[in-house]
């Protein structure tokens, strides 16, 4: 089984005592390649440095909602430079994480929509996916995307919505990150919506350190779960592990424009 992991955290602290351990274990179980995503403008080169010491590792740059309080204005202006020195650089995949999350009240919509649409803006401008967090903001994030039409789409990091939000971003050619969510027994109404899904809709992840599996529950979460996930997921679409390893991966390769 040969995997992608879409979307992953890999230089958090939380890996700091056994980062590489993590890694050599990932690609035993066939994680071959890794997206690193930052959330904010003190994680990047930290982010940018660890991709580069590791092979399969790829990075992508954003200003995540979830840190609203910490983003300053000057740091729009630092991403715009970081993507222009690294356009075209082969460890450069998307622009991400960032999106909106309506979920925690405390973060103001206005600042985050200014901040979602800025970025969105740089996608475009560069040419890059995007890689969006979206929580209980389904509507207002796609009626942006329809107004921005980006020409690379994306990814639906950790989609949890209805089947007919899910119908509106394929149309607007993006792809729907699953990971950890559904492989719990209560998350029916997602697995319900899951089954109805394409396989050409669909890219793995794992999110590690966070959103463990039901099969690793309680612990740290890591790209070596990802297998499991993929095993648990597989049966809710109809098909073998294999089948949706090798879609999955499928998908992620055109997504990011990699050669096999």
């Amino acid at each position: 089984m040969q995997l992608i992991d879409t979307h992953t955290h890999l230089d958090f602290p939380d890996f700091d005592d056994d980062r590489n351990e993590v890694l050599a274990q990932a690609r035993t179980l066939g994680v071959e390649r890794l997206v690193v995503l930052g959330v904010e403008h003190g994680n990047w080169q930290r982010l940018w440095d660890q991709v580069q010491q590791h092979e399969g590792l790829y990075a992508a740059f954003g200003l995540h909602p979830v840190y609203l309080n910490q983003h300053r204005a000057e740091d729009l202006q630092s991403m715009q430079d970081w993507l222009q020195r690294l356009h075209g650089h082969e460890k450069l995949c998307a622009i991400g994480e960032f999106g909106l999350d309506y979920y925690l009240e405390d973060l103001d919509r206005d600042r985050q929509q200014s901040l979602f649409e800025a970025q969105l803006v740089l996608a475009e401008r560069f040419e890059l996916p995007v890689l969006l967090h979206v929580r209980r903001a389904h509507a207002p994030v796609i009626a942006a995307l329809k107004r921005f039409r980006l020409p690379r789409a994306g990814i639906i990091h950790a989609f949890a919505g209805s089947y007919e939000e899910a119908r509106e971003y394929l149309k607007l050619g993006f792809k729907l990150g699953l990971g950890g969510a559904p492989t719990w027994p209560q998350a029916n109404r997602l697995r319900q919506v899951i089954a109805r899904l394409p396989l050409d809709a669909i890219v793995l992840e794992t999110d590690s350190p966070d959103m463990a599996p039901a099969m690793h529950p309680n612990r740290r979460n890591s790209p070596a779960h990802l297998p499991d996930i993929c095993r648990e997921l597989a049966p809710l679409l109809g098909v073998g592990p294999e089948a949706l390893a090798a879609a999955s991966s499928r998908n992620a390769m055109q997504l990011f424009g990699w050669q096999a």
